[in-house]
């Protein structure tokens, strides 16, 4: 059934753009009335980070949110097969020469989970090869297609949460920028519980601790879906980073990644139970 699944999809990448595109937002529309679970989990989300968000409001953005991130699952049928041409004909890229500047040096490119962030992985895959982690899927089948797919330009290094940083930083000493998407709820063993959304979070505090081992710059990149493709921006490496205090640091990254979901709230994650792991003594969220 997995393969079959794969097989349509891999028909899917013939259509152009513009039927992929009402495909996933006629998907999405659906997956919002059926997918009970998520839409919950997305409405209390932003309960949460937008107390004083009206209920209607609320809501239509749950719809546009569930029709966008079907949109980026569906469109990946054109990463994982397209050329390399039609990849890039649908990307627009923003400061490039942030991304230039860190070539050739520790660097890390702070990849926050938006639902257009795998067509900006496959750009950056065609212009620099790359060091990143990934999480093992339930079915072996799938997580080798998906290791294939993301490894398909270039030259990528991709290691399991399982085998921990240290091939993270060889690579990244070989001059591989460390594609890091930091902010998914993996508890506290590594992190600490920082506001996002004036809401405690588990966040990893690795991010700091990576640069500090590695002497790596760190470059934000967001990539924003649009009715005709994509936008890819990348930011200025910041500066005085880190500082040598984690929780500050991590503050930093939270409150970063709060400024990109205000300019496009309907793009970031909401499916995914972002605030998961509470303090102790406090009630769970889902």
């Amino acid at each position: 059934m997995t393969r079959l699944a794969v097989f349509i999809f891999w028909l899917l990448h013939f259509l152009p753009y513009r039927t992929l595109v009402t495909i996933g937002n006629g998907l999405g529309a659906l997956l919002f009335l059926l997918a009970k679970e998520r839409r919950r989990v997305a409405t209390i989300n932003l309960q949460l980070c937008f107390p004083d968000m009206t209920e209607t409001a609320r809501e239509s953005l749950v719809r546009e949110h569930f029709k966008l991130f079907t949109r980026g699952v569906i469109e990946r049928c054109i990463l994982w097969w397209g050329s390399a041409a039609r990849i890039n004909s649908l990307i627009r890229v923003e400061g490039i020469e942030h991304f230039e500047a860190i070539k050739n040096q520790p660097s890390i490119l702070l990849t926050p989970h938006f639902v257009g962030m795998d067509a900006g992985g496959q750009w950056v895959a065609q212009h620099a090869d790359t060091v990143c982690m990934y999480a093992n899927q339930k079915n072996q089948y799938m997580t080798a297609l998906l290791l294939e797919k993301r490894a398909r330009f270039g030259t990528q290094k991709l290691y399991s949460r399982q085998q921990g940083l240290r091939p993270i930083l060889k690579g990244m000493k070989a001059n591989m920028p460390f594609i890091y998407p930091p902010d998914q709820d993996q508890g506290i063993k590594d992190g600490a519980f920082i506001p996002f959304f004036g809401v405690p979070a588990a966040t990893m505090a690795s991010l700091p601790r990576i640069a500090q081992m590695t002497g790596a710059k760190v470059v934000p990149s967001i990539t924003r879906m649009t009715a005709t493709g994509y936008v890819l921006t990348f930011y200025p490496a910041w500066e005085n980073y880190p500082t040598g205090d984690d929780i500050a640091d991590a503050r930093r990254m939270n409150e970063f990644i709060e400024q990109r979901v205000l300019e496009m709230p309907a793009q970031y994650f909401w499916v995914h139970k972002r605030f998961k792991t509470r303090p102790e003594g406090e009630a769970k969220f889902y």
